[in-house]
């Protein structure tokens, strides 16, 4: 099988991503946070194994380096200089601006992602595919109706940009409605 991505670049950016956020843990473990940005790549080069013909230097970069510019002191400008402008662009699209009411951020990043290439789109469902994991056992039903509405958010706006990871993202989320209790009328 033909591979299109390659391991020096993915080591690049592993590297990268792992002294970014070197003192982070994932939240509500003590895993250094590089698991999660592991397992969302891992995703992403299933997604590749599935569906050959997309950029995989630019999906894998990005899955890797996703989380910098919103949870470290990683710059734009640092990305575009060690990975390049698609890069780091894909990265930035990626990110929530801060600067809006928490309300508007998924919207408006979703609307950045839809322009950029499927690969960007790709690594956000693979992000939320990796997030849907059991919630954290302090968050109340509502606040997993919220995540999962999201998730169908981020399917419905994304969907196109993966088929293997639309599916993925839909299993994911019938498995995550098992985890919160019905509705009462």
């Amino acid at each position: 099988m033909r591979r299109n991505w390659s391991q020096d670049k993915y080591i690049l950016a592993y590297r990268f991503a792992a002294d970014a956020h070197n003192n982070q843990k994932f939240p509500g473990t003590e895993w250094p946070y590089i698991v999660h940005i592991s397992m969302v790549c891992m995703e992403v080069l299933g997604a590749l194994a599935e569906e050959p013909t997309t950029d995989g230097d630019l999906a894998v970069q990005c899955a890797l380096l996703h989380d910098t510019l919103e949870d470290t002191d990683t710059t734009y400008e640092s990305l575009k200089e060690w990975f390049g402008e698609s890069v780091a662009d894909g990265v930035r699209a990626l990110t929530k601006d801060p600067s809006l009411p928490r309300e508007e951020r998924m919207e408006d990043s979703l609307r950045r992602i839809s322009q950029q290439p499927s690969e960007v789109g790709m690594v956000k469902l693979a992000d939320r595919i990796t997030n849907l994991q059991p919630p954290p056992d302090d968050w109340t039903d509502a606040k997993k109706r919220s995540y999962l509405d999201q998730a169908r958010e981020i399917h419905n706006a994304l969907q196109h940009t993966s088929p293997y990871l639309s599916r993925r993202l839909t299993e994911k989320m019938t498995s995550y409605e098992g985890l919160i209790e019905p509705s009462r009328k």
